[in-house]
């Protein structure tokens, strides 16, 4: 069965100062996992789940992102004519994942700004939103999974994850509604609270980067007002819409690793290297022979 959802959209307009200076002139969604830039997973993620559409949303000094994703004749014909096949077939690939949409931010100002600015290239159907930072290896994929959730209850539905109480003021929260049986890991959304305070937290369900979201989240994200940092968030936005049409959450059956901070990117590292057969017995090693894993 086809997808209802063809379309994914990648807010990737951001500026990138945690990793400064690694990203004064590349963007941080191009820093690599392994051998793969950060946003590559995201995208290869979309295409695992049936999307046949990719919108990023960029900004200035994001033209890396597009030269990645487009073709690169002169490549191609220098490893052809080495015969380095192997890598040939992988910088195809690369081009010929989906097709690829630009549209420009112009200023970073939040992520439902940034959903906003897509809504002519999305137009009046069902869409994804993918944030690259979170790099989630889950069986089906995380879009995936929530996909069928959505094709099951018909309305938008937000990714969560269980996380300790004291890191519950770093994310957005769900509060369940408990009454509602949706079945194990999907849940009814009561309402939404941005980074509350552990003690004010309605759950441990927090929301990461992956939504399922309906063409009328774009006049609710159009009437929310900034906040005291300027930007348009778009947990307000749902807020707006839950007020007229129920929105549920999908629990990710994975492992998340949120690359937006240098530690969850280092982990990230290790973890996709060590699922290498190319690479992980020799990392593995390495490890040992430094006394960083026991042999």
């Amino acid at each position: 069965m086809t997808s209802s959802v063809r379309k994914a959209v990648f807010p990737a307009a951001g500026l990138g100062t945690r990793f400064l200076p690694a990203t004064k002139a590349q963007p941080k969604e191009m820093l690599p996992l392994v051998d793969k830039p950060i946003i590559q997973y995201g995208v290869e993620e979309a295409v695992a789940a049936g999307m046949s559409n990719i919108i990023l949303v960029t900004g200035r000094g994001k033209n890396a992102i597009e030269d990645h994703f487009d073709v690169n004749v002169e490549l191609e014909s220098f490893l052809e004519a080495r015969g380095k096949y192997e890598q040939l077939e992988e910088v195809r690939k690369i081009s010929n994942l989906i097709n690829f949409a630009y549209v420009r931010q112009g200023e970073p100002l939040g992520l439902g700004h940034a959903v906003l600015v897509t809504r002519e290239l999305v137009g009046n159907e069902p869409f994804a939103v993918i944030l690259g930072d979170d790099v989630i290896d889950a069986e089906p994929p995380a879009i995936k999974q929530m996909t069928e959730v959505f094709e099951r209850v018909g309305g938008p539905v937000l990714a969560v994850e269980r996380v300790p109480m004291d890191q519950v003021s770093s994310y957005g929260v769900i509060a369940p509604d408990l009454s509602a049986d949706m079945g194990p890991g999907v849940y009814k959304i009561k309402d939404l609270v941005e980074k509350p305070p552990r003690n004010e937290a309605p759950s441990d369900l927090a929301i990461i980067g992956r939504y399922i979201l309906t063409p009328d989240i774009f006049p609710m994200l159009a009437a929310t007002k900034s906040d005291r940092t300027g930007e348009i968030q778009l947990t307000n936005g749902l807020r707006e819409l839950l007020k007229t049409r129920p929105l549920y959450a999908c629990e990710i059956k994975g492992v998340r690793h949120d690359t937006g901070n240098k530690l969850g990117f280092l982990k990230a590292v290790v973890y996709f290297a060590m699922r290498r057969p190319d690479l992980a017995e020799h990392f593995k090693t390495y490890l040992a022979d430094q006394g960083l894993l026991a042999k």
